[in-house]
């Protein structure tokens, strides 16, 4: 997650920004580029600035007394480094990251316990029959169903106003609208407003997001709302919308259900979402790493952390055999549906332009 471009949001996340990049400060003595000292300050800077401490009951003295005793200055830096990186992976979070010249570390369990939920050459071959358009990082067509079919691999393709207003303008005779997120790990949030702010008609709240006062666990601002405004001047789609969503939907990804799932017309199928509700940060060590973790919480317009990941309103598992039957069980079921509701909905759903 990076940013919104909400004036009042940009202004306040600016100086929670500085207020968090500062260096591991310690009166008591000189920092050195030791083993030692790289770790006090590791564990320092999460113990002052990580976001989910509570949410999540990590005792975080306890985890200093368990790896503390293991570190000695004569360790190079590989065994270093894993063990650091072992530290981290209690936090359970995929944005939390080690970096080193020579490696990077990734907590991977948010998503490897869970089924995979999608398979690209399924779609291409059996759905799309790889004849689609491609566009600002998002693949799309008219299915023969008469459904729309959108789906955006990464938030950190940058989508433009131009590209969607060609995308929904190809599908507006369609009866409905399928948007992909599944393996979507998430980017920029301001291509999150960009693409929500074709689905809403009025100022909508998003979310609220806090950021850190002081170093305890607790210090934290009240919550404070951010909204999304309709694109005006752009085509505005008011048919019903279904969200197709696995666990590696993660992180900006995450934030774009969240805000979806709230809009009446939008209904999310699948499986239960990632998570990766923390805005992350980077800061220095002593010898040069980074660490980059989640520093301030969103939530959503509900006051919910979604930390954990987002339930969908359908939840639907792939067959293991996909591959081998051609068959995804997510989308099918999004289609039907998009069908039935349509045909059954007494609402007068269209394309709007402002």
């Amino acid at each position: 997650m990076t940013t919104i471009r909400n004036n009042t949001y940009l202004l306040t996340l600016l100086l929670v920004t500085i207020m968090l990049q500062g260096c591991f400060v310690d009166d008591d003595h000189f920092i050195e580029n030791t083993p030692r000292d790289n770790f006090e300050a590791l564990w320092n800077i999460v113990d002052d600035h990580y976001c989910f401490f509570d949410y999540k009951h990590i005792d975080w003295d306890s985890v200093y007394n368990e790896y503390a005793p293991r570190v000695h200055d004569n360790m190079n830096s590989y065994d270093f480094f894993d063990l650091c990186s072992s530290m981290l992976a209690t936090l359970e979070d995929g944005h939390v990251n080690l970096s080193s010249g020579f490696s990077s570390s990734y907590y991977w369990k948010w998503f490897q316990d869970y089924p995979v939920n999608y398979d690209e050459r399924v779609i291409h071959e059996n759905y799309l029959h790889f004849d689609f358009f491609q566009t600002s990082g998002i693949v799309y067509k008219k299915l023969t169903e008469n459904i729309g079919y959108v789906y955006y691999e990464s938030f950190s393709s940058n989508i433009s106003d131009v590209a969607l207003d060609y995308i929904l303008s190809r599908l507006s005779l369609c009866d409905g609208l399928i948007i992909d997120v599944r393996n979507n790990g998430g980017g920029s949030l301001s291509n999150v407003e960009t693409l929500v702010a074709r689905f809403i008609t009025q100022r909508t709240l998003a979310g609220y997001i806090s950021h850190k006062t002081g170093s305890g666990h607790n210090d934290f601002s009240e919550p404070y709302p951010y909204y999304y405004n309709p694109a005006q001047g752009h085509i505005l789609y008011g048919k019903p919308i279904v969200v197709l969503t696995n666990r590696h939907t993660y992180s900006a990804a995450n934030n774009f259900v969240q805000v979806m799932r709230m809009l009446p017309q939008v209904t999310i199928i699948g499986d239960r979402t990632g998570g990766g509700g923390g805005l992350p940060f980077t800061y220095n060590l002593p010898n040069g790493w980074n660490i980059r973790l989640s520093a301030s919480p969103i939530l959503d317009a509900e006051g919910n952390d979604t930390e954990w990941g987002i339930e969908p309103d359908i939840d639907i598992d792939m067959a293991p055999d996909a591959s081998l039957t051609g068959k995804d069980a997510i989308l099918d079921n999004a289609i039907d549906y998009l069908t039935n509701n349509f045909h059954n909905s007494t609402n007068n759903y269209e394309i709007r332009q402002n």
